[in-house]
C-alpha cells in the first residue's frame, strides 16, 4: 500500500474530531505523494497526529470523504463487506421491511459508506456511486451487495450533479447479474406501484417519501385533494385509498402522468374521482388561483431548488411562491402538506420561507405536523447534511 498523506491546516481538523466525514479543499495544507482519483490517503492534523483515512478527490471542492477514524483499520474489501453487512443487516430490523418489497439498504455517509447510495425493487438493486471513492471501489461494491442480498442483478442510475462536481461522468446501466424488467411491480402499505428503473427519477422512485404517503392516506379522507408534481402517483393512490372526495393530480410530464393510470389501475382504485392535468406546476396554480379554484388540501413535493447552500436564495423564491399559491387556493380549515427536498435549504430556512408565505398570502396557518425521511434513509448525528428531506403539514385557520 502506497504512503499517500493528506496534511491538514493548522485548526482545520475540528470538524473531523467531531466526526464529520467531509474535508474541504481550503482545509488541506499538502498532499504526500500523487493519490489517483478515489484512492484512500491518510489524513493528519498539523502536528502529524493521524485523524482518519479518506478517498482523495482532486476535482471536488470536497476534497476528501472519510472512510474511518481507526488507524488499525485498512480501506479494503473485508472492509467494504463489513460496513454494507452492517448496515444491510440494520433495515432488516424496520417495521415497514419487509412486506414492503423496496427499500433504501444505504444510504451514503449515514452509513459509513460515503457516496455510496443502494436501493432494492424486489429482485434488483440500484446503485449511485456519487463519490471518487465509490468511483473507485464500484466493482467490489456491486458484488458484495448481490452477495449478501441475493438479488439477481445490479444496476446503476449515477446521472446526477454531485459526480459532476467529483470530476466524475454520467453513466446508466446494468453492472452484474441479470438486467432488470422494464418494469418492477414493488409494494408498499397495501399498495403496488410499477417502478421504472431504467428512467425513472432518482433510482426509479421516491423511497424516501413513504412513510409520508401514508401520512396522506390517513389526512385526506371526505377531502377534496390537489396533488401537485405527482409523478407517478404515490401521494394520489394513498389519498384516493384513505377515501378522498377527489383528486386532481398535476404533473408536467406526460410519461408519468401516464404511468399514474397504471398505477391506480393496478389497485382497483376508484378512476372517476381522478382529474389529471399535464401542466407546469407554478401556471397551473396560478389558473386556478384566476379562476377562483380552491381545494381542502394540497400537496406540494416539487423538485429540488438548490443543490448546495450557494443556491438557496435563487431555491427560496420559488418555494415561497408555489407555497404562497397553495395557500390562496386552500379552504379555512384546509391543509398544506409542503416539502422541500433540497439539501441548501434547512429545516428552519423553509419554516420561515412558507411563513412568508402564508403572510404574504394573507392567512394564519398552525403547524400540525414536521414531516422527513423514511427511516430506512437514516440521518447520522455527526452528518446532519443527510437530512436533507423536510415536510411540514399546515391547516390553515378559517
Amino acid at each position: 500500500m502506497r504512503n499517500l498523506v493528506l496534511g491538514l491546516k493548522p485548526g482545520r481538523e475540528k470538524s473531523l474530531l467531531r466526526r464529520h466525514p467531509w474535508i474541504f479543499s481550503g482545509a488541506v495544507a499538502f498532499i504526500q505523494g500523487t493519490p489517483d482519483v478515489g484512492e484512500t490517503v491518510e489524513v493528519r492534523d498539523s502536528s502529524g497526529r493521524f485523524l482518519a483515512r479518506a478517498a482523495y478527490s482532486p476535482s471536488s471542492q470536497i476534497r476528501t470523504r472519510v472512510w474511518t477514524w481507526d488507524e488499525a483499520e485498512q480501506v479494503d474489501e473485508v472492509f467494504l463487506h463489513a460496513r454494507l453487512q452492517q448496515a444491510i443487516h440494520a433495515r432488516r430490523g424496520l417495521d415497514h421491511y419487509p412486506p414492503n418489497n423496496a427499500v433504501r439498504l444505504v444510504h451514503g455517509e449515514s452509513d459509513c459508506l460515503p457516496g455510496f447510495i443502494l436501493d432494492q425493487y424486489g429482485e434488483t438493486l440500484v446503485a449511485q456511486f456519487l463519490s471518487a471513492g465509490t468511483e473507485r471501489w464500484r466493482e467490489q461494491l456491486s458484488e458484495i451487495a448481490l452477495q449478501i442480498t441475493g438479488a439477481e442483478g445490479l444496476f446503476e442510475r449515477s446521472e446526477v450533479d454531485v459526480r459532476r462536481l467529483e470530476g466524475l461522468p454520467d453513466r446508466s446501466g446494468i453492472v452484474k447479474g441479470a438486467s432488470p424488467p422494464e418494469r418492477i411491480r414493488i409494494h408498499e402499505n397495501d399498495l403496488d406501484f410499477q417502478v421504472d428503473v431504467y428512467h425513472g427519477h432518482k433510482t426509479g422512485f421516491y423511497l424516501d417519501q413513504r412513510e409520508n404517503r401514508l401520512k396522506v392516506r390517513g389526512l385526506a379522507k371526505s377531502r377534496q385533494v390537489l396533488d401537485c408534481f405527482c409523478y407517478t402517483g404515490g401521494f394520489t393512490a394513498n389519498a384516493l385509498l384513505g377515501g378522498a372526495k377527489s383528486v386532481l393530480s398535476l404533473d408536467s410530464s406526460g410519461p408519468a402522468l401516464g404511468q399514474l393510470r397504471e398505477n391506480l389501475v393496478l389497485n382497483d382504485l376508484p378512476t372517476d374521482r381522478l382529474e389529471v392535468q399535464e401542466d407546469d406546476v407554478f401556471q397551473a396554480l396560478r389558473g386556478f388561483r384566476d379562476r377562483g379554484r380552491v381545494f381542502d388540501m394540497i400537496i406540494l413535493d416539487p423538485p429540488k431548488f438548490a443543490q448546495t447552500a450557494a443556491q438557496a436564495q435563487r431555491a427560496a423564491r420559488g418555494y415561497k411562491d408555489i407555497n404562497l399559491l397553495a395557500f390562496k387556493l386552500l379552504r379555512p380549515g384546509g391543509l398544506l402538506v409542503s416539502f422541500s427536498c433540497s439539501g441548501g435549504i434547512s429545516e428552519d430556512l423553509f419554516q420561515k420561507i412558507v411563513a412568508g408565505a402564508a403572510l404574504d398570502a394573507g392567512v394564519h396557518a398552525q403547524i400540525i405536523e414536521r414531516l422527513s425521511q423514511a427511516s430506512d434513509h437514516p440521518v447520522a448525528l455527526n452528518f446532519p447534511e443527510g437530512a436533507y428531506l423536510k415536510g411540514l403539514v399546515l391547516r390553515v385557520m378559517g
